[in-house]
């Protein structure tokens, strides 16, 4: 949705003067090349927003419990790290709960996998070539030469958060977290990155050339879960020829190092994963005819139709297509409802027009209707206000309070008043066994009694029909790819599948 906010002229043209100004002294030497280049953030600004950043992170979505697993990350991240450019970092290597095939760095050191990524690797060297790849990122200082392309772009953004400063307590490090990760590097960085992964994988003993085999999976990757999380190809932007040129790469370091052997350990990679988590986790949320469930938390809810969802530890956004709306639902902050409603009405400046107390299906509840009043200029630029309506369920569950936060301008509000309160009050206790016994499904690793075709090897072990490309791909290999006895093969259990 189009913000309606125009920022002040005289506003924006002193924070862009007062960013050029700093330019002069904004060139930095990059570690990696030993070059000059443009920079308006210092290591230890750099250092700060990764510290800063990364709890954020991790608080949206989540930590993937393997102690294995995380182990595993741990010990060749600190393993690469002291060998590349910028050993001193103190680096944190973590294993996010998301089924979305990615991995990323923030600035100072910190570097996130997906357990989605992780089940796509097929042997330690791809995920070695990636590892590579993503410490690449911080040691070239990427996301710090990224961030200080993109601060004159977003001079507007500044200054309309400046005139409207209840919007930025709706961000602060989140809201910075949010836009570090989403920042989409370069072809010439992510060329850069390509050749310290094939340096730093190989430092560390790993085949380099499997890194340019993982390329290829992502690039018969199409769609994906969806979710705040953004695809590895939506962030990295992907350079011609890129796995001929990885290959390449693979080659002249070989050669030049003359250090080999070099591991690929594809059977103790898969072991490793064995078991994993695959796709959507229905314990945290699912979306099933309309209504979304919480097996873990024990309530549901209707979801409007034809409405986005978008759930994360933190909340559950909704939204219809047109934008024009939002629902959002959080944990409440207070000991009452009342207290609730009041610590909301005075984080976000709301001015309280109504309140009642309600039932919900058995549950105590509070209704409150309030304004967001923001400053502005209309279509002539003249000073205005714009009104957001707002309409709250506070809902006491147990010891929780759940808040449902409806959002809508003035002269949409009627139009979606009735699907947030349809929402709101149709919250209820969860007690449908097959609802609340959901599990996700898991990887499970055979081992090929047989020499058989791919194809044979799913029917074998009853995998779904409708699933099989995407088997294959998670195989990194064709349907038609003849494999011998004794071969390790990714499976999916399916939850209510023995």
């Amino acid at each position: 949705m189009k913000r309606n906010l125009v920022p002040y002229r005289g506003l924006v043209l002193t924070l862009f003067v007062l960013t050029l100004s700093f330019f002069w002294d904004g060139c930095a030497r990059n570690p990696v090349t030993g070059k000059k280049q443009f920079m308006l953030m210092s290591e230890s600004q750099e250092l700060a927003m990764g510290q800063q950043s990364d709890p954020s992170v991790v608080a949206e979505f989540g930590v993937y419990q393997d102690e294995a697993m995380q182990a595993f990350l741990n010990e060749k991240g600190q393993e690469m790290a002291a060998v590349s450019h910028r050993p001193e970092l103190k680096y944190e290597f973590k294993l996010l709960d998301s089924p979305v095939v990615n991995a990323f760095a923030l600035p100072g050191g910190y570097v996130y996998f997906t357990r989605g990524i992780m089940a796509h690797f097929n042997n330690e060297a791809q995920f070695a070539g990636v590892l590579g790849h993503e410490i690449g990122h911080v040691t070239a200082r990427h996301s710090a030469r990224q961030y200080s392309r993109t601060v004159l772009a977003q001079v507007g953004l500044i200054a309309g958060m400046i005139i409207s400063p209840q919007f930025a307590q709706l961000g602060n490090e989140a809201s910075q977290a949010m836009q570090l990760l989403l920042l989409k590097y370069g072809r010439d960085a992510e060329s850069e990155s390509d050749g310290l992964g094939v340096e730093y994988s190989s430092k560390i003993g790993y085949d380099a050339h499997e890194m340019a085999g993982f390329f290829k999976t992502l690039d018969r990757l199409t769609g994906g879960p969806e979710g705040r999380l953004p695809t590895f190809l939506s962030t990295h932007s992907d350079p011609a020829n890129r796995n001929v040129r990885v290959g390449q790469l693979a080659d002249q370091w070989q050669r030049k190092s003359n250090a080999g052997p070099y591991a690929v350990n594809r059977d103790s990679y898969l072991r490793l994963i064995d078991g994993m988590m695959y796709g959507e986790d229905p314990r945290q949320g699912f979306v099933e005819n309309s209504s979304f469930y919480h097996p873990e938390l024990k309530f549901q809810y209707p979801v409007p139709r034809d409405w986005q969802l978008l759930n994360s530890p933190q909340q559950v956004q909704m939204a219809p297509k047109d934008g024009k709306a939002v629902i959002l639902l959080q944990l409440g902050q207070g000991a009452s409802l009342e207290a609730a409603a009041q610590a909301t009405a005075e984080k976000f400046k709301l001015q309280t027009t109504g309140s009642q107390r309600r039932t919900v299906n058995g549950l105590s509840a509070l209704e409150v209707y309030a304004d967001l009043v923001q400053e502005g200029q209309d279509a002539n630029g003249q000073p205005a206000q714009q009104v957001l309506k707002t309409l709250s369920y506070y809902i006491q569950y147990g010891e929780l309070i759940y808040h449902f936060l409806g959002l809508s301008t003035e002269q949409d509000f009627p139009t979606y008043r009735g699907q947030l309160l349809a929402t709101m009050t149709g919250f209820n206790t969860l007690s449908d066994p097959d609802k609340l016994n959901r599990q996700a499904d898991r990887l499970k690793v055979v081992v090929l009694p047989r020499a058989m075709s791919l194809r044979e090897v799913f029917a074998t072990y009853r995998q779904p029909s409708d699933r099989l490309e995407e088997l294959a791909i998670l195989n990194g290999m064709e349907l038609t790819s003849q494999l011998p006895k004794g071969t390790l093969v990714k499976t999916i259990v399916v939850q209510g599948q023995q």
